[in-house]
């Protein structure tokens, strides 16, 4: 009955692992004027949002005032490793479209203005 009701568990947390979308887990971003954050991608509602967890500049981690602000927001996933939503820019404090195509470790995140036609884009690579 123990081995049992150990396997029952054991497959239940399996089961909630191979549901994880690839999108989930800790990013680091792509250095930005000698700062970096790193940014947990979780469920936010039926789509993905991004929120910094920590900061660095320079190689050492500081208290920004940016810990806890969500940089990914509300991200659809369009199949294929592919996202739609906005993000937020810290250094201008706007909120530009946004989109995400992941391979693997790695992901390329784009603001975009004008419809998508004009976009700013970064390299984040999975931390876990």
């Amino acid at each position: 009955m123990k081995r049992m009701m150990l396997s029952a568990a054991l497959l239940v947390a399996f089961a909630g692992v191979a549901g994880a979308d690839p999108i989930e887990g800790l990013w680091q971003t792509q250095e930005d004027e000698g700062a970096y954050a790193h940014v947990a991608i979780a469920p936010c509602g039926a789509n993905f949002c991004g929120k910094i967890e920590r900061t660095f500049k320079d190689g050492a981690e500081y208290q920004s005032p940016n810990l806890g602000k969500t940089l990914v927001i509300d991200m659809a996933p369009q199949g294929d490793g592919n996202y739609k939503g906005q993000v937020w820019r810290p250094s201008n404090d706007k909120i530009y479209l946004g989109k995400i195509a992941l391979n693997g470790n790695s992901m390329k995140l784009s603001g975009c203005v004008a419809g998508g036609l004009i976009c700013s884009k970064q390299s984040w690579n999975r931390l876990n």
